[in-house]
């Protein structure tokens, strides 16, 4: 297989999210002055950073030709642990956040085992965690909030000054992960592994890579960004809330969607994932300032999703 041609994007599914975003600013600064202003725009990142993180994992189970459902109650349940453990059992701040974020893993080791090994569609196995990971999370936290967090938990809550505008640690380190991630997707070879696996897994495996392995390690990897999802999202909020996640999962699919990654897996960035975080980001805050109702918010966005994977459908088969 040639590693040069497997990770990357068709010019124009390369090129979409980023028209895309710049004519949603553009329509929108011309609908209100206060669209285009600095604080705005970090306002747009700090609503964006959890579902922008989540859709790093989601990205890479799309790659592999997978979709996870269970990612937002997933985030919920690790939220709930970590602030649960720090607050109610005394547990040390830091080490609670590492519990945290284990109990992410292990729904990420569980989906990628039931996926791997007894050969389940990954709908219907996140499906399901899906649900257990709600029931759980219900359950532990007495469907209570968990308020008085230690400072080590809203660290990333916290904002630094850049110009004129107040940008939260959250969305810097969010960016750091997605450069990151950007280099090991296209440089290392278990990146490289990634997209074969989502090209063609039968052929990946006759050439001796271990695919179910390459699988297991997405998953895992995946549970890994939604625990760090958690955290960000308690930082932001203050607060361990046991409601969280409820519409995290289809935020995150409709930002790697709109990103330009295929759902037929194989083909995608993962900074594409980062602006379609960020168009939904904008649609949102634009038709908020245009005192648009949030039903129509959920349609836009409902269209932009169908969209999206239509040109995804339509250069497939003009590739063929």
């Amino acid at each position: 297989m040639s590693d040069s041609k497997t990770s990357k994007l068709p010019p124009i599914a390369t090129l979409g999210p980023l028209i895309a975003l710049l004519l949603a600013v553009i329509f929108f600064s011309t609908q209100s002055d206060r669209f285009l202003s600095v604080q705005n725009f970090s306002l747009i990142l700090q609503q964006v950073m959890v579902v922008g993180t989540i859709a790093i994992g989601q990205t890479l189970i799309i790659l592999t030709a997978g979709i996870d459902l269970s990612c937002g109650m997933v985030m919920a349940l690790g939220g709930i642990v970590m602030t649960k453990l720090a607050v109610g059992a005394g547990m040390n701040a830091y080490l609670a956040i590492v519990c945290g974020l284990l109990a992410c893993m292990a729904f990420g080791l569980l989906n990628g085992l039931l996926v791997t090994r007894i050969k389940l569609p990954p709908f219907i196995v996140t499906l399901g965690t899906m649900n257990i990971a709600f029931a759980i999370t219900q359950l532990y936290s007495g469907a209570q909030t968990i308020t008085d967090l230690p400072p080590a938990m809203t660290f990333f809550g916290n904002t630094v000054s850049l110009g004129s505008a107040a940008v939260n640690y959250g969305t810097i380190f969010m960016l750091m992960m997605y450069a990151f991630m950007w280099w090991g997707l296209r440089d290392t070879q278990p990146g490289r592994h990634v997209y074969a696996v989502g090209n063609n897994p039968e052929a990946t495996r006759l050439t001796g890579i271990a695919t179910d392995r390459v699988l297991l390690g997405v998953y895992v990897l995946a549970g890994l960004f939604y625990g760090i999802a958690a955290l960000l999202s308690v930082a932001r909020t203050g607060v361990g809330d046991p409601n969280a996640g409820q519409t995290e999962n289809l935020d995150a699919i409709t930002a790697v969607v709109l990103g330009g990654t295929s759902l037929f897996g194989g083909r995608g960035i993962i900074l594409g994932s980062l602006l379609g975080a960020v168009i939904v980001g904008v649609f949102r805050n634009g038709l908020t300032l245009m005192g648009v109702s949030s039903v129509y918010q959920v349609l836009i966005t409902g269209v932009l999703v169908i969209l999206a994977v239509t040109t995804d459908q339509l250069s497939r088969k003009g590739a063929r």
